[in-house]
C-alpha cells in the first residue's frame, strides 16, 4: 500500500489497525558508466514496496535528495547538506506523529545517509510516542551471501554490481564500453577508512575514480541477479519490520 496512492480516508482506516510506516531513503548521484543516477533510491523503493506488501504496511515515497557532496563533479548528482536532510526528516516525522504514526522504518540505500539518520533516531528516541528503526537493504545475511556469491571482492563500495543489478531488473539495462574494464581493487584499509561514503572533495574524488566506480565492477551485474537480490532483501526486510512492530525481536 503506497502512501502517495492512498486517499486520506484509506490512511485513516489504516491507522485504526496499524501505526507503522516504511520510508525508503536513497540518493540522487552518479553510479558509474552503467548505473542509473537514482540507483540508491530506486533500490530502496523497490525493496520497500515488495516488503510492504508482505508486511501489510504503508510505504512512503522514496527520499531521493540526500547528502552526496563527493559526487558533485559528476553531472546529474544532486546533493543537499546534512542539516537540510535532517530538517526535512524532522518536519516529516513531526507531522506524521501528529496524525497517529509512531513506528518509522527507514530502509536505506546510501551510505552517507546513515550518520544523519542516526542523529535523528537519537533525537526522537526520547519521545515515548515514537520508535525508529534504520536498516540498509544490504544489512541482512541472506543478501550478503548473494552479493558474495555473485561478485566476491568486485562488489566494491560504489556503483556496486548488486545495486546495478536490482535497477536492471526493475528499470533498464545500460551498456557502456567504460564499464567493461575492471576498476582498480580497493585495499582493506581504504574500505575501512571510507565506510559510510567518507570520500574527499568532488574534484579529488573524480580524479581518483574517473568513471565513478569505487572498486565495483558493475559490468558483472545481471537482471537475473537483481531479481533474486530484490526478493531476498524484501523478504528479510518484511520479517524484520514485522518482528519489530509486533515486539517479537
Amino acid at each position: 500500500m503506497k502512501l502517495e496512492l492512498s486517499t486520506w480516508l484509506e490512511v485513516e482506516d489504516y491507522l485504526k489497525r496499524a501505526s507503522g510506516l516504511m520510508i525508503p531513503v536513497g540518493s540522487h548521484e552518479q553510479h558509474g558508466p552503467i548505473g542509473l543516477i537514482g540507483t540508491d533510491a530506486l533500490c530502496a523503493q523497490a525493496i520497500a514496496e515488495e516488503a510492504a506488501r508482505t508486511a501489510n504496511c504503508l510505504v512512503a515515497p522514496p527520499i531521493f535528495y540526500t547528502p552526496a557532496p563527493f559526487n558533485l563533479a559528476f553531472p546529474g548528482t544532486v546533493s543537499i547538506r546534512e542539516e537540510t536532510f535532517e530538517a526535512l526528516l524532522r518536519d516529516m516525522l513531526d507531522g506524521l506523529i501528529q496524525q497517529g504514526f509512531d513506528h518509522f522504518y527507514f530502509l536505506n540505500g546510501h551510505g552517507a545517509n546513515l550518520a544523519p539518520l542516526k542523529r535523528i533516531e537519537e533525537e526522537f528516541s526520547s519521545r515515548s510516542n515514537c520508535a525508529i528503526r534504520i536498516r540498509s537493504w544490504w544489512d541482512f545475511d541472506a543478501v550478503n551471501a548473494l552479493r558474495s556469491e555473485y561478485y566476491g571482492d568486485w562488489e566494491g563500495m560504489h556503483a556496486t554490481p548488486s545495486e546495478v543489478a536490482i535497477t536492471q531488473a526493475t528499470h533498464r539495462v545500460v551498456e557502456s564500453d567504460l564499464a567493461t574494464t575492471p576498476p582498480r581493487k580497493l585495499t582493506p584499509e581504504f574500505i575501512r577508512d571510507h565506510a559510510g561514503d567518507r570520500h574527499g572533495p568532488p574534484e579529488e574524488h573524480r580524479r581518483d575514480f574517473p568513471d565513478g566506480r569505487v572498486g565495483s565492477h558493475s559490468a558483472l551485474a545481471q537482471p537475473e541477479h537483481g531479481a533474486v537480490l530484490l526478493h531476498a532483501a524484501a523478504g528479510a526486510v518484511a520479517m524484520d519490520y514485522q518482528d519489530w512492530t509486533t515486539g517479537d525481536d
